[in-house]
């Protein structure tokens, strides 16, 4: 199965208040790795050393210090259409995490209107 599909599916599976998530990525022809990295440098995958997995993919749904979906998905679809194949694990979801802001000075009714908005 061609990896965008893989990652497809993946987030498909996910509520829709999951926050962020972990991806291992290998590729089966280690010779490419260069080719590779130089694809998955768009959405700041983090290369392994000595691991049986050769890149973690960090990825955010709405906000957060990671890659967003669809730029990950990019990326993959970019080795798809390269020609390399490798297989993707999920490794961790988080949900329900809330962005946090600046909120002083505004009323308690505001900060969990926020709250409840950021969390859908």
């Amino acid at each position: 199965m061609p990896l965008a599909d893989s990652f497809q599916r993946v987030v498909d599976s996910l509520p829709d208040d999951w926050t962020d998530l972990e991806l291992d990525l290998r590729i089966f022809d280690e010779r490419r790795y260069v080719d590779v990295a130089v694809l998955l440098v768009t959405c700041n995958a983090q290369p392994y050393s000595k691991h049986d997995w050769h890149w973690r993919l960090l990825v955010a749904h709405r906000f957060g210090h990671a890659a967003a979906a669809p730029v990950v998905s990019v990326a993959l679809k970019l080795l798809d259409d390269a020609g390399i194949e490798g297989e993707l694990a999920l490794r961790e979801v988080r949900t329900g995490r809330v962005e946090v802001t600046q909120m002083w000075g505004r009323p308690e009714s505001v900060r969990q209107e926020f709250k409840k908005l950021r969390a859908q």
